[in-house]
């Protein structure tokens, strides 16, 4: 049986001597065969470098990819996924900010049967600001998107390798592969945990990616944007026959005022703010639409390092069909 890690590493020089270690760790508590697969998404200090440092060290364990540049962190998730060979699949950031012993944890609940396993986060140690605006995310997400979906949301997951076989068959641009993986229906279950403050390093999660984060999330999975257009688009349309109602009325009645100029430029402000509204909201899903009728790959690959102990060609499906044909033989004896 096998266990392979996905880490998608950007800026990360800080982190990964510390990072590496705790996840190699894992092989005394955890008694499968270990894959780490590191995904360097353009990173231009020297994580590549540590990162080929310690893979000469256990080149058993550990395979290098780098990717031309910076796609984007789902992006380098998917780079590694396509690359697993294990049983089971874990994702984990490279910040340490998730403490990778909840792995053992997260793996026994999978010899349960269970496909999927999320690290929920039920506390973290961040800014005040920065909880207040997750938290309503995921109260808005819970209410309007896909209902049911873990409070704290999750970052940090344990998969079954028909998971991962059916996100490698998914060709999806613009996602948030962590909803995905919820959205697939799997059996799933939820282990809480105190996600800590990242001490060393600055993060790269920056407003603009987090802006795209909840826009993709809300348009990939939920018609509730579009909705909204809707339901504003009949609210005005029927107060602008309201107001005619009203203006016809005032004329046939000769009591019609003198225009005012502040009266007009109120209602065409307002109108055409509404409008450059709406124009956006449906220009998010045009703009989608568009890059996913092109057909550009997600990310590219630029090289994987890998030593003459690994062997990344193989079929991705054996190792889960080994597992079955084994249990199979197992219940038959």
């Amino acid at each position: 049986m096998k266990l392979s890690i996905v880490v998608p590493v950007y800026y990360n020089e800080e982190n990964l001597p510390d990072t590496i270690p705790r996840l190699l760790a894992l092989r005394d508590n955890i008694p499968y065969e270990l894959e780490l697969i590191f995904v360097d998404d353009g990173s231009k200090d020297r994580s590549l470098e540590i990162l080929l440092k310690y893979q000469a060290s256990c080149p058993e364990n550990i395979l290098v990819i780098k990717l031309t540049r910076n796609f984007g962190e789902y992006s380098a998730v998917q780079a590694g996924l396509v690359k697993t060979t294990g049983d089971c699949v874990a994702v984990i950031s490279a910040d340490l900010q998730d403490p990778p012993e909840l792995l053992i944890d997260m793996v026994k609940n999978w010899e349960k049967g269970i496909k999927a396993v999320f690290a929920v986060r039920s506390e973290r140690d961040d800014p005040k600001l920065s909880k207040f605006f997750s938290d309503t995310f995921y109260a808005l997400f819970r209410r309007f998107a896909i209902p049911g979906y873990p409070k704290g949301g999750f970052d940090f997951v344990l998969i079954d390798r028909q998971i991962v076989n059916d996100l490698n068959r998914i060709y999806e641009k613009n996602t948030n592969i962590m909803t995905l993986i919820y959205w697939l229906g799997h059996s799933y279950v939820c282990i809480p945990y105190n996600r800590m403050k990242r001490e060393k390093g600055t993060s790269k999660w920056t407003l603009s990616k987090r802006l795209k984060f909840a826009i993709d999330s809300f348009v990939g999975f939920s018609y509730f944007p579009i909705r909204i257009v809707s339901g504003l688009g009949l609210m005005f349309a029927f107060a602008s026959f309201v107001y005619g109602a009203i203006v016809l009325h005032d004329w046939w009645s000769g009591s019609v005022p003198v225009p005012g100029w502040t009266t007009i430029m109120i209602t065409i402000t307002f109108t055409a703010g509404v409008q450059m509204i709406i124009l956006g909201v449906i220009g998010e899903y045009l703009w989608r639409t568009l890059d996913q009728s092109r057909k550009r790959p997600m990310y590219v690959i630029d090289t994987v390092f890998k030593s003459p102990l690994q062997d990344t060609s193989s079929n991705s499906l054996t190792s889960a069909e080994n597992k079955k044909e084994y249990f199979a033989k197992k219940e038959t004896v």
